[in-house]
């Protein structure tokens, strides 16, 4: 790839370059819902409710109420499409990423002058001030918002100075307030918890809209990106330069400098709200496993102190369960996967592949080469390992070498062809997970004790290396197609 990525902008300016990747439309659109119902149908899939596709990215132009804003959605909803953005074969992201991870380049700081984030400030002060008409935040569905759900969440450790990245579920609450919700272990909480008890606010800064490279990036989690990693250095690597940064206006922290939007806030020590206060519904957003959340009785409350945006402002948007997720979590749940068992294990792991099925989260499939008889028992060990790199790993399908981990079908056969339920399943339960499996609850099974445990389940569909010859797929002839049929594989 020769073109330069370094903001939303130059992201979308590159799709448009390549078919089939990015559509526009200046039809009048509201935020309120209908934008991600009508993606849905255009390219969200995922564990979105069918009918649903892959598809590709989309701007709405005009978006009822927020004159010369846009919203942007779908931006990585395909891998393909995360591919292109970040100039690499979709099957080998996995293989970029750890590698990225292990030549970091740290963020770089430029002034005001630099950052187009700060072209158009407006204080919290100033008479009017309402953050849900300055930002186009869509409600995924009717039944609670508007949320923010590509928010990039960055603050510093009060004792360490250490900094983190993260997106958070962000829910506009007033003109001034943002509710905030933290799944437990959460780096960013650690901080806030200590803020927290030193009774202090914490300075929070609220990127929106930049470099896919960034997004990806900040979905890493321990051990792979420690307690004190700064995942912006990822994207650094990924990019070969640092990633910009600049002091926010208000308050004491950076932000984005690239970003089309910046929120700055404070993170209030003991203030508590309910999620749902505007709808009282009872629900949240709808997340990553397909289904809405339930809303949180007593969550952290921002109190928003100025937005600050580019000119003409581009807001971006993600489906909670759409393809998009899958691949902003999934990618780095891969290059955690590999970095442990390529160091465990090496040359026995070709592959891995966080399946859409399970949010990017939830189920990895592993291809696992068995070269010789000690080889024998290893594959377990992988997903044993896979387990340890990403906690929040429900389900482990192991592969050969000689299966399609990208091809559904090609996992079911091995499946149905090279797996028996009384040999093949090993059970770990009582593990804690993550808290948004609805079927994690002592209700769902008895063996469950708290809400957040699951049990964790490997599939062993690899063939036995003493019974390899029995099981070779059938050979075909060799040919290229193109002879025949070159308008169906052009080169």
């Amino acid at each position: 790839m020769t073109t330069k990525i370094n903001d939303l902008r130059s992201a979308l300016d590159y799709l448009r370059t390549i078919p089939g990747q990015l559509v526009e439309t200046n039809v009048e659109a509201d935020p309120r819902a209908e934008i991600s119902g009508i993606y849905r149908y255009v390219g969200a899939k995922g564990t979105v409710k069918r009918p649903t596709r892959l598809g590709p990215a989309m701007i709405f132009n005009n978006v009822k109420g927020h004159p010369g804003a846009k919203v942007a959605i779908g931006v990585l909803s395909s891998r393909a499409r995360a591919g292109h953005l970040l100039g690499c074969e979709p099957e080998k992201l996995g293989f970029l990423l750890k590698d990225s991870v292990s030549t970091p380049i740290a963020p770089v700081v430029v002034s005001a002058d630099q950052a187009p984030c700060q072209e158009v400030v407006h204080l919290a002060t100033e008479e009017g001030f309402d953050i849900r008409k300055l930002i186009p935040a869509p409600t995924n569905t009717e039944d609670a918002g508007p949320y923010v759900t590509m928010g990039l969440c960055y603050g510093t450790d009060p004792e360490t100075g250490d900094t983190d990245i993260t997106i958070h579920r962000l829910c506009l609450q007033g003109k001034d307030e943002i509710s905030m919700y933290f799944v437990p272990g959460r780096h960013l909480d650690v901080f806030r918890q200590k803020y927290e008890k030193a009774g202090k606010p914490m300075p929070i800064s609220i990127s929106i809209g930049v470099d896919p490279a960034i997004e990806i990036a900040a979905c890493f989690e321990p051990p792979t990106t420690p307690l004190g990693f700064n995942e912006l250095s990822i994207a650094g690597s990924i990019r070969g330069e640092g990633v910009q940064m600049v002091q926010c206006k208000i308050i004491n922290e950076k932000a984005i400098a690239r970003a089309e939007y910046v929120i700055e806030g404070e993170l209030l020590p003991d203030v508590r709200v309910r999620e749902d206060q505007n709808s009282n519904t009872g629900k949240a957003m709808p997340e990553f496993p397909g289904y809405t959340g339930a809303m949180k009785p007593a969550i952290p409350l921002i109190k928003v102190k100025a937005v600050t945006h580019r000119r003409d402002p581009i807001m971006q948007s993600c489906i909670g369960p759409s393809e998009e997720h899958v691949n902003m979590a999934g990618i780095p749940t891969e290059a955690s996967i590999l970095g442990m068992t390529e160091k465990a294990l090496p040359g026995n792991v070709k592959n891995v592949y966080a399946h859409c099925s399970g949010g990017g989260k939830y189920m990895a499939v592993i291809q696992f080469v068995k070269k010789a008889p000690p080889d024998e028992g290893r594959q377990r060990q992988a997903a044993l390992l896979a387990f340890s790199a990403f906690s929040e790993l429900k389900h482990v399908i192991l592969v050969d070498d000689d299966v399609d981990l990208f091809d559904t079908d090609d996992v079911l056969w091995a499946l149905n062809t090279r797996f028996q339920g009384d040999v093949d399943v090993i059970t770990i339960p009582g593990v804690r997970c993550h808290p948004l499996d609805p079927s994690q609850s002592p209700e769902f099974s008895p063996s469950i004790r708290d809400v957040g445990i699951s049990c964790k389940t490997i599939f062993d569909c690899t063939v036995p290396f003493g019974l390899k010859e029995h099981f070779q797929r059938s050979k075909f002839k060799e040919v290229d197609p193109a002879k025949w049929v070159p308008e169906l594989f052009k080169k």
